[in-house]
């Protein structure tokens, strides 16, 4: 990760949030966020590993989706309170196959409500065409909300 990318996101949330920033799996998905433009945009790049192919030799669905929620969740935390997401659709264009070394996701706001957030992801393959697009659904957690 830019660490000075990975810095300025973890500024942005609240120290008492009771997160746990960068989450273990966006470690393990080996994230790099490559670019970041405040309340607007975060880019994030994830290798493309074997052990992420379906029996086709493209990536699963579910790695993809992985991947923007990745990126897309950072994002929300800098411009929103707390929140948690209530629902990721996907659309997936292309196939990511395994000559593609990396996929970039762009994440940015779409909507921002008094109880929620919704973001939109673009998944772009090593060779720069979108291969899947998404929308995340988020509500901030209150003391109504219980995890």
């Amino acid at each position: 990760m830019h660490k000075d990318i990975l810095r300025r996101l973890l500024e942005s949330v609240p120290p008492d949030s009771g997160m746990e920033l960068p989450p273990k799996i966006s470690v393990d998905m080996q994230c790099e966020f490559i670019e970041f433009i405040e309340g607007e945009k975060l880019t994030a790049r994830f290798p493309n590993f074997d052990r992420y192919m379906n029996p086709f030799g493209f990536m699963q669905g579910g790695i993809i989706v992985a991947a923007m929620d990745n990126t897309m969740s950072p994002l929300s935390y800098s411009v929103a309170p707390p929140n948690i997401t209530s629902g990721i659709e996907a659309t997936f264009k292309r196939p990511i196959r395994n000559s593609d070394k990396f996929i970039d996701v762009i994440a940015t706001v779409a909507n921002k409500s008094a109880t929620g957030i919704s973001l939109l992801a673009t998944v772009l393959n090593s060779k720069g065409k979108v291969s899947a697009s998404g929308i995340s659904k988020c509500v901030f957690l209150t003391n109504r909300v219980r995890i």
